[in-house]
Parts: C-alpha cells; sequence; structure tokens
C-alpha cells in the first residue's frame, strides 16, 4: 500500500513538475512555429468540438503558428536592428504609449532624431501655415475695412469673400492638426490632417473660380445686372462712396440720393470705375489662388505619402488582436496538454493537473 502509494505519488511529482515549467506557452508556440505538422489534436475526453463548444470563432490564430512578419521587439522582447544600418528602430509609440504614466517617445542616452519624411511634413506644412495666416489676415483686412475700397469688395463679391474666408479658416484648423501630428508622432492626427488637407483644397478653388468665371465671361452684363437687381439702394450709396461717383451712367439713371449725389452733381457715372475696379480686384483674386493650388497638391501628397512614415515602427508596434492568446486558447492549449499528459501518465493524473489549470487561469467557465 505505501509502496504504490509511494509510486502514484513520484508520478504526480513529476507530472507537477512537468506542468511547472508550462508557465508561459512561449516555448510551445515556438515549437509549433518550428514544426511542419499541425497542432495535436487531443483525443476525448479532454478534446472539444467547434460544434459541441460554440468558441471556435473565438480562438486565437496564435494557436497554430507565430507570423514569423512580427517584430523582433513584440517576439522576443528586444530591439531588431535595421537591415545594413547598426542603428536599432526608431522608438515611440508603441505598446508603452498605452501604459499608464508612460510617455509616447520612450527614453534613453541616445538622442532621438526625425527621419526624412518627417522632415518634408515639417517643410510643406510650414508652407501651408504661411499661406493660411496669410489669406485670413487678408480677408480680415478686407471684413474691417482697413484698406481702399475694401466696402466695394464686401458689397459686390461678398460670396467670393465668405468663401476664401471659411478656406483660411479650414486650413489654419488643418495645419494645427497637422503640427499636432508631426511633433507627437501621432499617426491618428496626420489621417485627419492629409484628409482635410483635400476639404481645404475644395474650399481653395471654389473662389477662384468664381472670380475667374465673373470676369472672363461677360462682366460688364453681369456687373449691369448686380446694380440694378441685387444691390438695392444702401449699396449703391456705399459704392458711390468709395469710388467718388454718382448714379450709373449719370445722377438721373439708378442713383442714390446723398450729400454728394443729387440731380445736379459733376460727379461722374459709377459703371466705368466699378468695371475698372471689379477686373482689377477679381484678376488678382484668382492669379493668387491659382498660385495656391500646385502649393497646396503638394502639401496634399506630401501628407498622402508621408504621414504613416513619422517613424520606422510598423502600426502601432502592437500585436494584431487576432493573434492575441485569449481565454478560449488558452483553455484549448490546456486540453492538448492534458491529452499529453493523459497518454504518459494516465487519465487520472490528468483530470487532476487539468482541473488545477482551470481553477488557476480561471477557465471554469471557459471549458464549459
Amino acid at each position: 500500500m505505501d509502496a504504490g502509494t509511494s509510486s502514484r505519488g513520484s508520478i504526480i511529482s513529476r507530472a507537477n513538475s512537468t506542468y511547472s515549467q508550462t508557465g508561459s506557452t512561449q516555448h510551445m508556440l515556438r515549437e509549433q512555429k518550428s514544426s511542419s505538422t499541425d497542432f495535436f489534436t487531443p483525443k476525448t475526453p479532454y478534446s472539444r468540438s467547434k460544434e459541441s463548444s460554440g468558441q471556435g470563432t473565438a480562438l486565437s490564430l496564435s494557436l497554430n503558428y507565430v507570423p514569423s512578419k512580427f517584430s523582433g521587439s513584440i517576439l522576443s522582447g528586444g530591439s531588431r536592428l535595421r537591415a545594413g544600418k547598426g542603428l536599432p528602430l526608431k522608438r515611440g509609440g508603441g505598446v508603452d504609449a498605452f501604459r499608464a504614466n508612460e510617455s509616447r517617445l520612450a527614453s534613453g542616452s541616445r538622442r532621438l532624431k526625425w527621419n526624412k519624411f518627417e522632415w518634408i511634413l515639417i517643410f510643406t506644412n510650414s508652407l501651408f501655415t504661411i499661406y493660411s495666416l496669410a489669406g485670413l489676415v487678408l480677408c480680415l483686412l478686407t471684413w474691417f475695412e482697413t484698406w481702399q475700397s475694401a466696402d466695394v469688395v464686401r458689397v459686390g463679391n461678398t460670396s467670393e469673400l465668405v468663401l476664401s474666408t471659411a478656406a483660411s479658416c479650414v486650413g489654419i484648423v488643418t495645419s494645427l492638426i497637422g503640427w499636432a501630428g508631426i511633433l507627437l508622432n501621432n499617426r491618428g492626427f496626420l489621417a485627419w490632417y492629409t484628409l482635410l488637407s483635400w476639404a481645404t483644397f475644395a474650399f481653395l478653388v471654389i473662389p477662384g473660380y468664381m472670380t475667374y468665371k465673373r470676369r472672363t465671361f461677360d462682366l460688364e452684363g453681369k456687373v449691369n445686372f448686380q446694380w440694378s437687381q441685387q444691390l438695392g439702394a444702401e449699396g449703391r450709396l456705399r459704392n458711390q462712396n468709395q469710388l467718388e461717383c454718382c448714379g450709373y451712367f449719370s445722377p438721373f439713371v439708378e442713383a442714390t440720393i446723398s450729400q454728394t449725389c443729387y440731380a445736379r452733381s459733376i460727379l461722374p457715372g459709377c459703371k466705368l470705375p466699378y468695371m475698372q475696379f471689379e477686373r482689377k480686384v477679381l484678376q488678382r483674386w484668382y492669379t493668387a489662388i491659382f498660385i495656391l493650388v500646385p502649393v497646396h497638391i503638394v502639401v496634399m501628397l506630401a501628407g498622402l505619402l508621408c504621414s504613416n512614415h513619422i517613424t520606422y515602427r510598423f502600426g502601432k508596434g502592437m500585436m494584431p488582436e487576432a493573434y492575441r492568446l485569449n481565454m478560449n486558447t488558452m483553455a484549448v492549449i490546456m486540453e492538448n496538454y492534458a491529452s499529453q499528459l493523459a497518454e504518459q501518465y494516465g487519465e487520472d493524473i490528468a483530470n487532476d493537473i487539468l482541473k488545477r489549470s482551470r481553477s488557476n487561469l480561471n477557465l471554469d467557465s471557459t471549458m464549459r
């Protein structure tokens, strides 16, 4: 009786020592990676079919293999050297950025440097910021009438002025998002920056097209219709005061009476000075916008091509969710291990080890 008990105890201790060596499943996954055969299929009563468990679709893909394309720092925990260079991968972001009390950039004695893609984004976003601010300043100066005849633009070209102001505001907001993404190495911000740069391009070309179309195609007819039907008495009065004229052709044709404009006024009509003013302003307007179009296309292409390369890390440096170990996968691994123990030591010992492994890993609810 004592001999049988001691023999059974030695078998259990050997099984426990074998089980204690499997505290980490990493070596098991490495063996699966090097092996060309599939994972050992457990035998009843320890194997579970997908139909009986109903959880086959929730298993991790790491159950059968570990892809060799994963970063070496993910699998081994160390830094991997770039091919042909003696420098490790550029740090920043990755798993550490999502831990508590961790900075987004890794700390260390080695000095971190921006790569060429980040320098390209800095240069293009600087241009973007400069001409967006310049456009907003010009629009605000026009709205506040700080330069001569600015009120004529406010009266006669309100739609173009509103769209140009909106384009400048959208451009400034987009450039600020770009600076946040560049300085923080945040690809999410840079994705929004790239998307909004296309929206800014639309806001940019619309007033350019409107001013070009207005000046090129029958400007005289459009000015005639605007003075007669759209400006109204107040708009005509403001144009007369700014252009120092009276009436459209003369004081007797569509004039608004004021202290300087009356029936016997010697001031000329407003058609000629208003036409000349519109030709000059509209030409400068669409010329400035069309000059910025190729520059903004370069900004969009730089954001599109360089946003995902501000660091050398692929993605966020995290294991894809489909390959992460979960409780269902751990349950299958433990069942396979128990099947091997059952073949070697017997079903009773395997049942005992499997029961303890379930309680240690909280797999009771998962295995049911």
